[in-house]
C-alpha cells in the first residue's frame, strides 16, 4: 500500500517533480522568459532546518464570517472578504478592530463560490486598486475597485471593473486564488467545477493558473501570446505563492487519493485527469510532495524562511515543506493538527511571521466560540 504523510513521524511520501529542474524558463520579476536563473545555476542559499516551529504568538482578531480571501495593506492593516455574504472589512492588526470596507456587487454565493481571493494592485500606492476573484450567477471572474478610505465606513470600494470573465462556475470546484508575482502579473488558480475534460481543455479557462496584465490580457511570455493559460491539468488550485528564487508553487486539491504541492512551469501540464498525485508518466509533471486528502486538503501557501507553509481545510493542520531548491529537505511537518479546525489561508507577515485565517464558519467546519479568526504565527 502507498503510504501517506501523516506526521513528521511517518514515513512522509515526498515525490520530486519530473521536470521541475527547468524554472528558468519562468518570467522574472521583469516579466521576461528566462531571466529567472534555474535551479540548477542559482547559488545555494542558507537551508531552513529539517525541523521546524510554530508558536501562537497571539489571535489578531476573531468573529469573522466566512472569510476567504486577505489582502495585507502597506500600513499593515489586513482586507478580509466573506465568502458567503460579499462582504469585505479591514482588520487593524494592532487592536484588532474590524471596521466595514463594503461589499463586491454581484457575487452569487453557491457551495464553495462567492467572494474569493484579494490582492492589491503592485502599484496600489498610487492607485488604490483591491482585485477580487468572485462567483457571479454565470461565472467566475475577476474585478478590480478602487479602494477609497475617505469615504464613509461601508461605501469605501468603488463600482467594480472587470478585466477578465468566463471562468467556469460549479457548486465546487471554483479555485479562486489570485497573486500578482515578482513579475507584477496577476496570476489566478481556477477549478475545473467538476468537469473533467475542462482541465486538459487549453481552451477553457477551468483547470488552470492563468497569468495575465493587471488589465486582463495575456502576459507577455505566455505559452501561447493569445491566452491567459499559463499551466493546465489541474483539478481546484486554491494556494499560490513565490520562493525567494521567484519560482511559483501551487497547492492543489485531489480527489479521493492524493493533495499536491507543485512547482509550476509555463506550459506544463499537471495530469488531471489522467494522474492524481506521483504518476510517473511522461508529458505530466508529478507534484514535489502529496498528502491524503484526510490529511490536508489544501488550500492557501505562503513561503517564508526557506518552507512552503500550507493551510489545510479537511487537515486541520498547517503543513512546513522544507526546501532545498525544488526538493522537499525532509518530510513535511504537521503543525496545530485539529486545534484551530480548518484553516484557509496563509501569509508571510515579517520574518519568522506568518498569518493564519480559519475557516470554520462556512457550513462544513465546527465553529467554535470566537470563530473565525486570524492567528499570528512564530515560525521556524
Amino acid at each position: 500500500m502507498r503510504r501517506t504523510v501523516v506526521t513528521a513521524l511517518a514515513a512522509a511520501t515526498l515525490v520530486l517533480a519530473a521536470g521541475c529542474s527547468s524554472a528558468g524558463s519562468q518570467p522574472g520579476p521583469g516579466g521576461t522568459p528566462g531571466s529567472t536563473a534555474s535551479p540548477a545555476a542559482a547559488p545555494s542559499a542558507q537551508l531552513p532546518p529539517a525541523k521546524g516551529s510554530v508558536k501562537v504568538a497571539r489571535t489578531v482578531t476573531d468573529g469573522l464570517k466566512s472569510p476567504w480571501g486577505i489582502a495585507p495593506l502597506p500600513d499593515g492593516g489586513l482586507l478580509v472578504g466573506s465568502r458567503d455574504d460579499g462582504t469585505v472589512v479591514r482588520v487593524d492588526t494592532a487592536t484588532g478592530k474590524k471596521s466595514a470596507v463594503g461589499s463586491v456587487p454581484g457575487v452569487d454565493h453557491q457551495g464553495e463560490g462567492g467572494l474569493l481571493g484579494l490582492a492589491l494592485s503592485p502599484t496600489y500606492a498610487s492607485d488604490h486598486l483591491v482585485y477580487a476573484y468572485f462567483t457571479t450567477e454565470s461565472d467566475n471572474r475577476i474585478a478590480r475597485m478602487i479602494y477609497d478610505q475617505q469615504r464613509p465606513a461601508g461605501e469605501q470600494l468603488g463600482a467594480p471593473d472587470t478585466i477578465l470573465r468566463g471562468i467556469p462556475k460549479g457548486n465546487n470546484h471554483n479555485g479562486g486564488r489570485i497573486a500578482f508575482g515578482p513579475d507584477k502579473m496577476l496570476y489566478a488558480g481556477t477549478g475545473e467545477t467538476g468537469d473533467r475534460a475542462l482541465a486538459q481543455d487549453k481552451k477553457s479557462l477551468g483547470g488552470k493558473i492563468l497569468r495575465m496584465t493587471p488589465d486582463g490580457q495575456p502576459g507577455y511570455g505566455n505559452p501561447e501570446p493569445d491566452s491567459v493559460v499559463y499551466s493546465y491539468g489541474h483539478r481546484n488550485v486554491q494556494g499560490l505563492a513565490w520562493d525567494a528564487q521567484n519560482r511559483l508553487w501551487a497547492s492543489e486539491f485531489g480527489q479521493d487519493t492524493w493533495d499536491e504541492l507543485n512547482l509550476i512551469e509555463p506550459g506544463k501540464n499537471y495530469g488531471w485527469p489522467v494522474v492524481e498525485g506521483q504518476g510517473g508518466k511522461p508529458g505530466y509533471v508529478d507534484p514535489v510532495a502529496q498528502w491524503k486528502p484526510s490529511e490536508a486538503s489544501p488550500s492557501g501557501i505562503a513561503y517564508a524562511d526557506g518552507s512552503v507553509w500550507m493551510a489545510a481545510l479537511k487537515g486541520e493542520r498547517l503543513w512546513r515543506v522544507p526546501l532545498d531548491a525544488t526538493k522537499p529537505l525532509a518530510a513535511p511537518e504537521a503543525f496545530l493538527t485539529g486545534q484551530y479546525g480548518r484553516l484557509r489561508t496563509v501569509l508571510t507577515a515579517g520574518p519568522g511571521k506568518l498569518w493564519l485565517l480559519t475557516n470554520n464558519t462556512d457550513s462544513r467546519g465546527t465553529p467554535k466560540p470566537g470563530d473565525d479568526r486570524i492567528l499570528e504565527l512564530d515560525v521556524t
